[in-house]
């Protein structure tokens, strides 16, 4: 008996960490699903805005930002994650406070707003040699590696899609 109360009450947790809710501004009539903890659109910053922070940021700094912009694409598997676009031919990898919420598959191309943690990762070349080579690529490809690569990324722990 334990066993099933134990697997009503697993199931009925992760169907309330999915669940979307609609937000509505008092600024303005745009309507949102609301992924994560409550965050309001007011007060977020442009993705050129973020960028700039980004390009001032060291490696092990964080910033708290909420930042507004276009999701580039998501996770195709779970909506585990997804790449919001920064401008300037550069993206964002932003991933879910815990992988406590995931976001729909099909949010790509849409107008998102998230609040988290920003960061500056920089993989190393002697990293990107050996992930080159794990993934099966040719010893030129592994050679042509010259540079660490930087990444950013935010750990969000709110997100808004605009419907």
């Amino acid at each position: 008996m334990k066993k099933v109360i134990y697997a009503v009450v697993a199931v009925l947790l992760v169907v309330s960490c999915n669940k979307k809710e609609e937000v509505k501004t008092t600024e303005s009539p745009v309507a949102y699903a609301k992924f994560g903890d409550s965050i309001s659109p007011d007060g977020a910053i442009s993705k050129e805005a973020l960028l700039t922070k980004y390009l001032a940021l060291k490696t092990a700094d964080t910033l708290e930002v909420k930042v507004v912009s276009t999701i580039v694409d998501v996770c195709q598997k779970k909506g585990c994650w997804m790449n919001l676009d920064l401008g300037s031919g550069k993206s964002a990898l932003v991933r879910f406070k815990d992988y406590g919420f995931f976001v729909p598959k099909n949010a790509g191309k849409s107008e998102a707003i998230i609040h988290g943690k920003a960061f500056v990762e920089v993989t190393p070349i002697s990293d990107l040699k050996e992930y080159a080579k794990d993934a099966g690529k040719s010893q030129a490809a592994i050679d042509s590696i010259i540079a660490p690569e930087t990444n950013y990324s935010i750990l969000a722990d709110g997100v808004l899609i605009k419907k």
